[in-house]
């Protein structure tokens, strides 16, 4: 991702989740604009097993997320496992970015609707992969069209993400970042930056995966 900000004035934190074993910065501060994010932590780090689901089949979970209300910015990590109607393949090295994409938005709505119905609901814009330390990294940019009411269908209400997907252990960890699409010039950059910033951590003793307990929901 290339970003128009410069290195020296963005000032980022860096989220370390043990529990399962991801890390990535976010932005805090542009010093130059004198402008700071007010992010408040929605949904501390917790084990798949224990957090919400996104869907009604319960596959897709989101483990973490911080919310910068007046920015209208989401950061969030869910794990799922791959959705077989696009990931038919175990070898991941024949995986698609635009299928991992697909796999992954088929999973998050919480629609009680099929699969294809909430792919509808996005626009893949682009999907790229890359390998950093022999790991592979899915990264994706898509639009949701739903506006969140009924009523009021103006296109700037529709959000726009950017995420980066890994697998591990048979599970998908992909990190989400969006804000409203009208914001996108202005804040997309930085969200850009934080997404690439995403890597799975070596397991400490802390780690759960996502596998373990599955029915554990404390």
């Amino acid at each position: 991702f290339a970003g128009s900000c410069s290195e020296e004035e963005l000032k980022v934190d860096v989220v370390i989740d043990e529990l399962n074993a991801y890390s990535y910065s976010y932005p805090t501060e542009l010093p130059s604009s004198k402008f700071t994010f007010k992010w408040v932590e929605s949904r501390k780090p917790e084990r798949y097993s224990s957090a919400a689901p996104l869907s009604p089949d319960a596959r897709l979970r989101i483990v973490s997320e911080r919310v910068d209300f007046k920015d209208n910015l989401v950061m969030s990590v869910s794990i799922g496992p791959p959705n077989s109607l696009f990931l038919r393949s175990k070898d991941k090295s024949r995986w698609s970015p635009k299928d991992v994409a697909d796999s992954v938005l088929a999973d998050k709505s919480a629609l009680r609707v099929t699969s294809s119905q909430r792919i509808d609901e996005s626009s893949v814009l682009d999907a790229h992969s890359s390998i950093i330390d022999g790991e592979s990294y899915w990264y994706y940019e898509y639009l949701v069209r739903k506006s969140p009411t009924k009523s009021v269908q103006e296109p700037n209400l529709y959000r726009h993400f950017v995420a980066s997907t890994a697998e591990r252990d048979g599970y998908l960890y992909s990190l989400n970042a969006s804000t409203l699409s009208k914001q996108w010039d202005k804040m997309g950059p930085y969200l850009e930056k934080a997404v690439a910033s995403f890597r799975l951590l070596p397991p400490t003793e802390n780690y759960v995966p996502p596998y373990k307990d599955p029915w554990r929901f404390w």
